[in-house]
């Protein structure tokens, strides 16, 4: 029997059209997969160069923050230093108040002349007393002051005062002990004068 196609397209094969299906199916996958993976590549590395700036930002930021700690930390020690040897003179200037008075409360000679070297220890600078004696004739003491001049003016004043026939230095000298300050360790020999009746001569 003979056919005639009257559509006039040529009658494909089953066996064309399943190859035809396969190869395109298989070419589209292909593709796809190339490009998913070139977003995630390009993802990744704009990840890891983010990544990389924050870390060295972050970096920088600890480093600063780390020296200005130290420079805090070098300002507070300087501070406790100076604040500690601060400290350090208030408290022998109140020892120099207590000594003298413990002096005024134990006193055993004349009232007069023991209120006199009080007042003038009281009254110069960088000085004050650990002991005194007092013999009936001769005023020993025994302190402290913070510098060599600071006991010239105590002998000075002790002499102005006219109660002592002589006001002699015995030995002074540099205490090591006391290491936030100079203190100098000094003894003094007064000789009371024969003609001192209590009263004190005015210092010009």
């Amino acid at each position: 029997m003979i056919r005639i196609n009257l559509l006039g397209v040529p009658k494909k094969t089953s066996r064309g059209r399943r190859a035809t299906s396969v190869a395109a199916a298989g070419g589209g996958e292909g593709s796809s997969t190339v490009v998913l993976a070139l977003v995630f590549v390009g993802a990744l590395a704009v990840l890891i160069g983010l990544a990389q700036v924050w870390v060295t930002r972050e970096h920088d930021r600890l480093e600063k923050d780390l020296q200005k700690a130290l420079l805090e930390n070098q300002r507070l020690a300087e501070v406790k230093a100076k604040y500690e040897a601060s400290k350090k003179r208030s408290d022998m200037y109140e020892r120099r108040v207590r000594v003298i008075d413990e002096l005024k409360a134990q006193q055993s000679g004349p009232v007069n002349i023991l209120n006199l070297v009080a007042d003038t220890v009281n009254s110069t600078d960088a000085v004050w007393l650990d002991t005194m004696t007092n013999d009936g004739k001769t005023l020993t003491f025994t302190g402290m002051a913070l510098s060599p001049n600071a006991v010239a003016d105590l002998m000075a004043n002790l002499r102005k005062t006219g109660a002592f026939k002589a006001v002699e230095i015995k030995e002074t000298l540099q205490d090591a002990t006391v290491k936030e300050v100079q203190a100098f360790k000094f003894e003094l020999n007064c000789e009371i004068a024969p003609t001192f009746t209590g009263k004190v001569q005015k210092q010009s």
